[in-house]
């Protein structure tokens, strides 16, 4: 049953790729030809079009700065554009070992050898921790699978997948055309109660509940509690307004680092004035 529902949700996103599918590599070398629909270890192999993963990568911001570890990388077209097109470093993770050692010879033909590693391995046992940028076509289960090890890694980091979602945990961005896409990026850990310094000269309490990247709470400034406006999670950094016992607006932007949190408010009256907290 599990067979047939990997070849039917994956040939049903290859035939939607049709209209653009001349931008997919034909062949590969006279050492081994994978075929799309070819089965792997829990998928079949159909590879992004070109012109989809440069939008990925370009959603994700890649750059110089970066690395990018490819999960399931096929035939390493991604690896490759992310260190050929944008500068980064990047790791493809292949559980064939023929396709795998394609991606390799595909690296080194392009002339990323320096910045690009194919490593054949199982996405669910190798380490990829370290990344700055996560992609992945795999299947709706496998990604529910990684969900957790991705959450766990460093806020910020930036996650793409192919066709499929992350179940409840909603995307940041949607790719709608030349296919389905999806975005996130990971968020801090920031539910609970934070005791915050250099706001007010009460006692201030700052109470947030947290679904994943989405937020809301509450502002206690002595015995006068009110509720965030406008709460923002943007991987390691949290923002939020709110009204001082004068109704004045403080706009608050801080950096969460594990349960210690420092930043910067700003109003009429006041600017830049230093923050900080810790999480009770």
């Amino acid at each position: 049953m599990k067979y047939f529902k990997v070849w039917f949700i994956l040939l049903s996103a290859f035939f939607a790729l049709n209209s653009f599918a001349q931008n997919i590599l034909d062949g590969g070398d006279d050492k081994y030809t994978p075929r799309v629909g070819q089965d792997g270890k829990d998928v079949i192999w159909v590879p992004t079009t070109n012109e989809l993963l440069a939008i990925m990568l370009k959603t994700a911001k890649v750059n110089s700065n970066d690395l990018v570890y490819d999960l399931g990388s096929g035939d390493g077209r991604i690896a490759i554009a992310a260190a050929k097109d944008f500068g980064a470093r990047a790791v493809g993770i292949e559980f064939n070992p023929e396709m795998a050692k394609l991606a390799q010879r595909n690296v080194d033909r392009s002339g990323v050898a320096d910045r690009v590693k194919i490593i054949n391995g199982d996405i669910f046992v190798e380490d990829f921790s370290k990344a700055t940028v996560v992609t992945m076509y795999l299947l709706p289960e496998l990604n529910l699978t990684l969900r957790p090890t991705i959450l766990k890694m460093k806020p910020g980091t930036r996650v793409t997948s192919h066709a499929f979602n992350m179940g409840d945990w909603d995307a940041d961005l949607e790719i709608d055309s030349p296919a389905k896409a999806f975005y996130w990026v990971v968020p801090a850990q920031v539910g609970g109660e934070w005791v915050i310094s250099g706001m007010e000269p009460d006692r201030t309490i700052l109470k947030l509940s947290q679904h994943y990247q989405k937020i809301g709470g509450t502002l206690q400034i002595g015995n006068t509690s009110q509720p965030l406006l406008n709460p923002k999670l943007d991987g390691a950094t949290l923002s939020f307004t709110y009204l001082d016992r004068d109704k004045s607006s403080h706009f608050v932007i801080l950096a969460v680092n594990n349960n210690e949190i420092k930043g910067v408010y700003k109003s009429r009256s006041y600017n830049n004035n230093v923050i900080t907290g810790k999480r009770l």
